[in-house]
């Protein structure tokens, strides 16, 4: 061995130099201060703050939208399901004479919380003043009347002790605004099906003392439904001795299903059953539609604010053109210089994305309290319950669903700069250098 062999051998090697790997320090850095402006700069930065605005603003506005939707069909389901059975049962052979026995039965069916038997019929209700309007009068026994907690939970005016007791009637409290009745007052009750005499059929008119005035929340149940005691009821429509239908309230109501043989069996007698979802099929598969309607028009707030970031990232690329010759020619790959880009792009993308989510869930937490604050600044009421069928604006937020808003939005932000990266890892340093 030579002795320059030797003091090769001996002395230490060097270390090779590490290539950065993907995402690395260096090419954040970059990335981040390409989203600096300086003062040439400044038309792009203006382009990424509208992209991060777009973005922010589509992303809260679906939050906002979904949870109001999802909100709407949870108290509309629970004001509908309050009042009327799961599960509605109505005889065919002949009138439901022992509904005593067939709804003791039923209701010891495991599943089923309790059986009302129910007499109703379309009647004419009117004040002291002379006001009219058209109601529905529900005869119910005086324990299912404490069974409905939507009702029995909001009584406003009476006691729930007078109906009862077979005291009087139980109105909403805006049949009683419209009719100028309070508790304690009297309601008169006109209903065609009346009195037969030899003069043909008489219209029955009856007055009746009001016992309790309940408020559900939901306007059109407030407004045109009237509770009488069952046996009232009965002579008042002439069906003494029997009802017309027997409403089923089950602990669960998405397994009616399953309750349906069971509930047959029971009966012990042939029964036409109708659960809650043939009852509203329309109503509900209307909520739906307009939801997903919702869903698409708003997605496509944030597929604009994601072509800001396509044209911001292709200025973007144009103005550093001699800044991407250089890095290749110090030996950045093509990669290096497309997961810049990428990073310039999500960053608008993931802070417009997490400023929304925050929108989202503040606006909608406090939706009611802002209902309230435009309603004090404007003079009227933003949200009239007459029109909308509900008092206030509902709110519920789905985890499932916020996260699919997210994932959407950090997904479609991806892919706006995608070809803007592309094209800056295709550009050719010597084309970019030659006439510098």
């Amino acid at each position: 061995m030579t002795e320059a062999t030797a003091t090769e051998a001996a002395a230490p090697k060097k270390p090779e130099p590490t290539r950065a790997g993907p995402f690395s320090a260096l090419e954040r850095m970059i990335a981040l201060r390409y989203l600096l402006a300086r003062r040439r700069e400044a038309f792009i930065s203006v382009i990424s703050v509208i992209s991060f605005l777009g973005i922010m603003l589509g992303v809260a506005a679906l939050i906002i939208v979904m949870a109001v939707m999802n909100g709407f069909r949870a108290e509309l389901l629970d004001r509908i399901l309050g009042l009327n059975g799961h599960i509605i049962i109505q005889a065919i052979d002949r009138p439901l004479d022992d509904y005593e026995e067939v709804s003791a039965r039923i209701a010891a069916v495991e599943g089923v919380k309790f059986a009302m038997p129910l007499v109703e019929g379309q009647t004419l209700a009117s004040g002291a003043q002379g006001a009219g309007a058209g109601a529905l009068a529900r005869g119910l026994r005086p324990g299912d009347f404490r069974n409905l907690n939507a009702v029995a939970d909001n009584i406003r005016q009476g006691s729930i002790d007078d109906f009862v007791n077979g005291e009087g009637v139980a109105i909403g409290t805006r049949m009683a605004l419209n009719l100028g009745l309070a508790a304690g007052d009297t309601i008169t009750l006109v209903s065609p099906e009346g009195d037969v005499t030899p003069l043909g059929v008489t219209p029955r008119v009856k007055s009746y003392a009001v016992a309790a005035v309940f408020e559900m929340g939901m306007s059109e149940y407030d407004a045109s439904v009237i509770f009488m005691p069952l046996e009232e009821a009965q002579l008042y429509f002439n069906s003494e001795g029997t009802v017309q239908t027997i409403e089923l309230f089950v602990d669960d109501p998405d397994s009616v299903d399953a309750l349906k043989p069971k509930i047959e069996q029971a009966a012990a007698r042939p029964l036409s059953i109708v659960d809650w979802r043939q009852r509203n099929v329309t109503f509900f598969s209307t909520l739906q539609v307009e939801r997903n309607v919702m869903f698409m028009i708003l997605t496509l707030i944030v597929i604009v604010a994601a072509l800001n970031i396509v044209s911001g990232l292709f200025m973007l690329v144009k103005d550093k053109g001699h800044d991407i010759a250089i890095l290749r020619t110090m030996g950045a790959t093509r990669g290096a210089i497309m997961r810049i880009f990428i990073m310039t792009g999500l960053i608008v993308g993931l802070a417009g994305t997490f400023a929304g989510f925050l929108l989202g869930v503040l606006v909608s937490a406090n939706i009611s309290a802002i209902q309230h604050f435009f309603t004090w600044i404007t003079g009227a009421n933003v949200w009239d319950p007459t029109v909308r069928f509900l008092s206030e604006i509902p709110a519920d937020m789905s985890f499932g669903e916020t996260m699919a808003v997210l994932l959407m939005a950090v997904f479609l932000s991806f892919l706006a700069t995608l070809f803007p990266a592309w094209r800056a890892a295709s550009l050719d340093p010597v084309e970019a250098l030659r006439y510098e």
